[in-house]
């Protein structure tokens, strides 16, 4: 579990948030990796209890009163991750559903104007397609290729995915070099879109029916098991 929660940060941190960076639109200050101007914080009221995805919440807020959200690419941080999955189930349905009343409550943006209306206009159209819609609707490309495999033809479908898997893993690889990470971790990448992806696109679908149907979520805390410590020469 923690090798497949590892490829996707430095995925995400590496890929992800450079392409937002570059676009001006940071969706999210990440909780464990983040910094913030005071006077930026104090402009927008603070941390808001409205949403469960405080921290994109805030940033949000923040593109929209006219700060500049950058990313930083020489940060550290260490953080502990899930454990178990359950643990990571909680978690990841809780971001979920967080991003989606983030949205919610800024949907507004979308008709912002000038700069602190980039957010909307770019950033909150990418978030709703990547995180939301793309997601949701990604399992029918998963049950296509089975059903291809299957009743249609074997050969074909299987290229396809593995076509699609060797383009991932060189995005890996590329997002591994940049943070100079060691590259065994690629290793567990097949293995990671057959189960890992699967789980999260099943979270998703949970938040979306949750979010749909009315239902409140409740802050889920982490347990912590203090099993991690900082790489030796990083003080």
């Amino acid at each position: 579990i923690g090798a497949w929660q590892h490829i996707e940060y430095v995925m995400g941190f590496n890929l992800d948030r450079r392409m937002y960076d570059l676009l001006g639109c940071m969706p999210t200050i990440p909780g464990a990796i983040g910094a913030f101007r005071r006077d930026a914080v104090l402009q927008v009221g603070g941390m808001s209890e409205d949403t469960l995805a405080e921290d994109t919440d805030i940033t949000i807020a923040l593109h929209r009163a006219g700060w500049r959200v950058v990313y930083q690419e020489h940060a550290r941080a260490w953080t502990e991750a899930p454990g178990s999955l359950g643990q990571l189930w909680s978690q990841r349905y809780r971001w979920s559903y967080g991003t989606m009343q983030a949205l919610w409550k800024h949907r507004k943006s979308l008709t912002d104007r000038g700069p602190s209306g980039r957010f909307g206009r770019i950033g909150m159209p990418l978030v709703v397609l990547f995180q939301v819609v793309t997601p949701v609707f990604a399992p029918l490309i998963d049950v296509f290729t089975l059903y291809s495999m299957v009743f249609v033809d074997f050969r074909a479908a299987l290229l396809a995915w593995l076509a699609v898997l060797g383009i991932q893993l060189v995005c890996a690889a590329y997002a591994f070099r940049l943070d100079r990470e060691k590259y065994r971790y690629l290793l567990m990448m097949p293995l990671q879109q057959l189960a890992y992806r699967q789980m999260m696109y099943l979270v998703l679908i949970h938040s979306c029916v949750t979010a749909l149907t009315g239902g409140r979520l409740r802050w889920q805390k982490l347990k912590r098991t203090g099993e991690v410590g900082t790489p030796a020469g990083t003080g």
